[in-house]
């Protein structure tokens, strides 16, 4: 596989895979936890198979997602990147708590902790989970360049920050890689962000880049969801707006079909060629799914390819809220 580089630490530049992996729904978010054994597989196929780039955090569990992948890719440790998270709240035994916590000592705490489970030395790059309005982020950007500078962390990152944010943290300490989520039904970095992160030399790591599962084309009217997944409470995941976006997934059926692709493929590839800077992080907890995601990374699709995707999909207005109100609380503007 390709790689890509995204930002740099001020000295050094982060390359990864053209295409990481996003590893919550092993663990948590997306139903009950699957079976270890089987996810330790599946985390070694990626690597076998070009991955270098790997998305946990400590709150997906908490803590199972990073203990998952630090025994996961021990053995290989040397050729791959892990990127981990900090900010909420989670109490002494490992239950998460209501509210954000970005404070230094706190963040010093976390590195520590994430340090263990991760088994190894240095967190290759530590993204702010969310931005905590009760911490200002040049503190937070301070803290992460302490840690860099002890050689705990390599690379400091943030997640569904604003463009003020982002500024302000650059500032301080470089920022390295920005993860929101960005695909062809959720299209708002586009206006600020990716404008923003491209004159600062920022990379842009886009989550849930196939709509949390649903440009695959596999998610319907019909689907049920677990009470233990949170598309169960989502609005965009209401039967009736599953119902209607599904016209989304014909019009992309229609273009990726001649082209020999999935819908998820085009959806990928589309990402890709949008900037050599993006990474996009689709989570999967199969193996073949794995390997259709993996095989987009190879699809080159043209500037006028990549206009006729954007204006058939605009012409598919997509409906409900991506988040709870709760959720879209905690999101930076």
């Amino acid at each position: 596989m390709q790689t890509r580089t995204l930002g740099s630490n001020g000295t050094t530049s982060l390359q990864v895979s053209a295409l990481g992996l996003g590893c919550m729904g092993m663990s948590f978010g997306y139903g009950p936890p699957q079976d270890k054994p089987a996810m330790i597989s599946l985390l070694r196929a990626a690597v076998e198979r070009g991955i270098t780039f790997f998305d946990t955090a400590e709150v997906y569990g908490p803590f199972a997602n990073e203990e998952l992948l630090g025994e996961a890719l021990a053995p290989v440790r040397e050729q791959v990147v892990i990127a981990t998270k900090f900010g909420f709240r989670i109490d002494a035994e490992g239950r998460r708590q209501d509210g954000l916590d970005s404070r230094p000592e706190h963040i010093r705490a976390v590195a520590e902790a994430s340090l263990r489970r991760l088994r190894c030395e240095t967190i290759d790059l530590f993204y702010q989970h969310r931005v905590d309005p009760q911490v200002p982020i040049e503190e937070v950007a301070g803290a992460v360049g302490e840690l860099i500078r002890a050689g705990k962390v390599r690379h400091f990152g943030l997640s569904e920050a604003g463009v003020n944010t982002i500024r302000r943290a650059h500032a301080v300490q470089p920022v390295t890689a920005l993860q929101s989520e960005y695909s062809l039904w959720w299209r708002e970095p586009e206006q600020q962000i990716l404008p923003t992160l491209e004159t600062l030399g920022i990379g842009f790591v886009p989550f849930s880049p196939l709509g949390r599962g649903f440009l695959t084309g596999k998610i319907d009217e019909h689907t049920h969801f677990d009470a233990s997944d949170f598309r169960h409470s989502v609005p965009r995941f209401a039967v009736e707006a599953r119902r209607t976006n599904k016209a989304l997934i014909e019009v992309l059926t229609a273009i990726a079909t001649p082209r020999g692709l999935t819908s998820a493929q085009l959806a990928l590839a589309w990402l890709l060629a949008k900037k050599p800077w993006i990474v996009p992080i689709p989570g999967t907890t199969r193996l073949p799914r794995l390997e259709e995601n993996i095989a987009a990374a190879a699809v080159s699709l043209s500037a006028e390819d990549v206009q006729q995707i954007e204006a058939a999909a605009a012409r598919i207005p997509v409906q409900g809220a991506r988040y709870t109100e709760q959720m879209n609380r905690m999101v930076d503007r």
